[in-house]
């Protein structure tokens, strides 16, 4: 009510300042509606802080229980009471109770003897039996290598015929062939004559299991064609074609090896027709 009054006030006042001011004056429709909303809002207001209240009042028993509770916390001397410094971050220790030290037991002397006697015979019985030495035996020496006259021996050489000659050294055997026999000039293909000698070295090299190396050998004469640019193409050329020969009559593979030399070790000189032939050659060389 109040609030209307001097909301009234303020309106003649209003209109009265307009008057003597010569503005006519303007009519505040909604002006009252506002402040009579304005007054039930806060007459709800009130009305509900009251019923709050009114129910708050049931718990009185219970909140008087907390402030019992809570009295010995919140006393006066522990909110005036002062921690010492770093006292928060102290953590507290749990005391553990302090065990009495048992006292030590008497033992006689009979008892002490027998805890002796049993104690060496456990040691008796859990010592281990030292285990006996094992000799080593030696390691029985790899087979010797048969030499050269023994490998000689072996070999059925009277089969060769006379376009084969045998060559000994400290270590190897060699079958020595001349080239003019096996293949026709420039070319790497085995003649008919060729084969017929080859055919007379499948035996010999049957009867033992040594591996075989066959190294074709030529002249310082140059050959260039389209197949062979070079002595070195067709050294290894001739070499392969009597390892293709030597593998197709029964001869394993992982025995044969092909290599060419071209003109590198030659036996005769190369200056005379007699040197450049005893050059071209294939030799099948017989390793221990």
């Amino acid at each position: 009510m109040q609030a209307r009054q001097n909301h009234r006030g303020l309106k003649r006042k209003t209109a009265t300042a307009a008057a003597v001011a010569g503005i006519p004056p303007v009519d505040d429709a909604g002006g009252e509606a506002w402040m009579m909303t304005y007054l039930d809002m806060m007459t709800l207001l009130l009305v509900v802080t009251m019923a709050m209240l009114a129910m708050a009042g049931k718990g009185h028993d219970h909140t008087r229980k907390t402030d019992l509770n809570l009295n010995p916390i919140f006393s006066g001397k522990n909110l005036t009471q002062l921690d010492p410094p770093g006292a928060l971050l102290l953590v507290p220790q749990a005391k553990t109770p302090i065990e009495p030290e048992p006292t030590p037991e008497t033992i006689t002397s009979t008892e002490m003897a027998s805890l002796e006697a049993a104690t060496s015979v456990a040691a008796t019985t859990e010592a281990p039996a030292p285990e006996p030495a094992i000799a080593e035996q030696p390691t029985p020496p790899a087979p010797a290598k048969p030499s050269v006259d023994e490998l000689l021996k072996e070999l059925p050489l009277d089969k060769l015929g006379s376009d084969i000659e045998v060559v000994t050294s400290e270590s190897t055997i060699s079958f020595r062939i001349s080239s003019e026999i096996l293949f026709p000039s420039g070319q790497s293909d085995l003649n008919l004559g060729g084969l017929r000698v080859l055919q007379h070295l499948i035996p010999v090299l049957d009867s033992v299991p040594h591996k075989v190396i066959v190294a074709g050998h030529t002249d310082t004469q140059d050959i260039r064609s389209s197949r062979f640019p070079s002595n070195w193409e067709l050294s290894g050329a001739r070499a392969g074609s009597v390892v293709r020969y030597l593998q197709s009559n029964g001869i394993k593979s992982d025995r044969l090896t092909a290599v060419g030399y071209a003109d590198t070790r030659p036996l005769g000189d190369n200056t005379t027709a007699k040197g450049r032939a005893s050059n071209r050659r294939v030799e099948l060389i017989l390793e221990r």
